[in-house]
């Protein structure tokens, strides 16, 4: 049940649940989340029993019909990304994975307050999608939507990670208008600093030794899309960043390190064979996703979900500067 005077939040392509959890914190509660994918909606039933999650594709989603809503606050969602991402072939709104339209569909059906949609860097930077920004922004402010693009980098919302992503604003022009957070000023914790007590968690003795060689920023973790990938944590030179700080990203694992786990160096194609594998657990601590937040499936679909998912800090932050916009009055109440 809503609270008296709460905002009201919609989510789409909700995932694994990292944009919704910041999207909650942020002070929204949630009338209902859309997502296709079996064990991604397991893992948001799993977590949060009350939301309303609707198991569909989003191009058959009928907000009424489908979840009894006519109205609501904010409509956020990570739309796909693939469709922008040079893993992707960047084939935009040619690819049959691009959900932008749905976004617009939803945004003149329900008229939220505001939009808050999260993608790749390359949507808001790359020449070739120049005509989709435009078309995209165009077609929000026909329906009377200030509209603003910007980049953000999770490290510098306390994440200890490099995650460049395209963030979409849109807010209704009779409201105050929007400005994006600011970075927080604290250097994030090191990836050693956020994984040690995790890395202790079976008695390896190596755990502390690993941590100060772990003492950097994790690059991009990347989850795959659903054709491609998933099982590892990137390409080569993904991997040769992470043996920088003592990881073998060859794939997740099930456990971490026990007692018998020997850290050696140098060993194998880049020097990280000799090096622990993440399990996707820890993947999710240093996406900034809350430490009991728990993952159904399998554990290459557990790592899916957290590597494609919207760091919660990150959404947290963009969605509480929305939420301060909606609780002003609106321009045309000012005296």
């Amino acid at each position: 049940m809503l609270s008296s005077g709460s905002l009201t939040s919609l989510e789409i392509c909700a995932g694994g649940g990292g944009q919704a959890i910041g999207v909650e914190q942020a002070g929204f509660q949630h009338v209902a989340l859309v997502e296709q994918k079996a064990q991604a909606c397991q893992t948001l039933r799993l977590n949060r029993p009350s939301w309303q999650v609707v198991e569909m594709d989003l191009r058959n989603f009928e907000p009424e019909r489908d979840a009894g809503i006519t109205s609501v606050d904010l409509l956020a969602g990570g739309v796909p990304c693939t469709p922008y991402s040079i893993a992707g072939h960047q084939k935009g709104a040619g690819d049959e994975r691009d959900l932008l339209p749905e976004a617009i569909r939803l945004t003149k059906t329900l008229r939220p307050r505001a939009l808050m949609l999260e993608n790749v860097k390359t949507l808001a930077t790359g020449r070739s999608f120049a005509t989709v920004r435009e078309s995209l922004i165009q077609s929000l402010e026909d329906l009377d939507y200030d509209v603003q693009f910007t980049v953000l980098d999770a490290q510098e919302f306390g994440v200890p990670q490099t995650r460049l992503r395209t963030l979409i604003v849109a807010v209704r022009k009779d409201l105050k208008k929007f400005q994006w957070p600011l970075p927080v000023w604290e250097l994030p914790q090191t990836v050693g600093e956020v994984l040690r007590e995790s890395m202790k968690a079976r008695g390896w003795g190596g755990a502390d030794e690993w941590a100060q060689l772990a003492n950097g920023i994790a690059p991009t973790i990347v989850g795959g899309s659903d054709k491609h990938g998933g099982g590892d944590l990137g390409p080569d030179r993904a991997k040769r960043r992470w043996a920088q700080m003592a990881v073998n990203g060859d794939s997740t694992a099930e456990q971490v390190p026990g007692p018998d786990f020997v850290l050696r160096h140098g060993v194998g194609r880049g020097g990280w064979k000799g090096y622990p594998k993440l399990t996707p657990e820890q993947a999710a601590l240093l996406q900034g996703f809350p430490p009991n937040w728990e993952f159904a499936g399998s554990r290459t679909a557990r790592y899916k979900q957290i590597g494609n998912a919207f760091p919660p800090p990150v959404a947290c932050a963009v969605a509480s500067a929305i939420a301060e916009v909606l609780r002003e009055t609106p321009t045309d109440q000012v005296a």
